[in-house]
């Protein structure tokens, strides 16, 4: 007969087992395949924000928030280029991958759209919106960084922290813009 001991350990190494996700056919199984796939995934991301930064200008109030969206846009743009020669570097084709997390920021960035008044609150839950999805491409852009240096890739090393730069400096500038005006404007 088994004691209460070896059967929690029984039914803990089931339970670990049960919880192990089968990988999909040509899943990543080196480093190298990861950040491959990674970059493919910020490059659709950022491809997609050209598409919807002039939307979120748009639908801004404030002078200052709808230009350092548009400045965003451009350096998006350069970003967009600085991530195709990331693709050359490690010699591999320039494409996206859908990116199912950014889909989900654009779509509630779009819903925050519908959920506030044209105005200050509105700039509010733009800058709110905004800063998700900076915190999401710092991360991404760390992360690749790291990758890169530890694969030798001192080149792409290079451009991916250029990029992490420039997306630490846009979330500053929402924040600076949100407490400087647009926050005791929407109050």
């Amino acid at each position: 007969m088994k004691n209460n001991e070896s059967i929690k350990k029984e039914r803990s190494a089931s339970n670990e087992a049960a919880n192990i996700v089968e990988a999909n056919k040509g899943a990543a199984s080196s480093l190298r395949q990861l950040f491959v796939e990674t970059i493919k995934d910020i490059f659709w991301v950022e491809n997609a924000l050209v598409k919807t930064l002039p939307k979120m200008a748009e639908n801004a109030l404030s002078p200052n928030l709808k230009s350092s969206i548009l400045d965003h846009q451009a350096v998006t743009e350069n970003q967009v280029t600085r991530l195709k020669k990331v693709f050359e570097l490690l010699d591999e084709t320039a494409e996206g991958k859908k990116c199912e997390a950014m889909v989900g920021l654009l779509k509630e960035g779009d819903s925050m759209l519908e959920e506030t008044v044209f105005g200050p609150v509105r700039d509010a839950g733009i800058i709110a919106a905004s800063q998700k999805i900076e915190h999401y491409e710092i991360a991404t852009y760390g992360t690749l960084f790291a990758f890169a240096k530890i694969l030798g890739e001192n080149g792409v090393a290079k451009l991916l922290q250029q990029t992490l730069a420039e997306e630490m400096e846009a979330d500053k500038i929402l924040t600076d813009v949100a407490n400087v005006s647009v926050n005791m404007d929407a109050l």
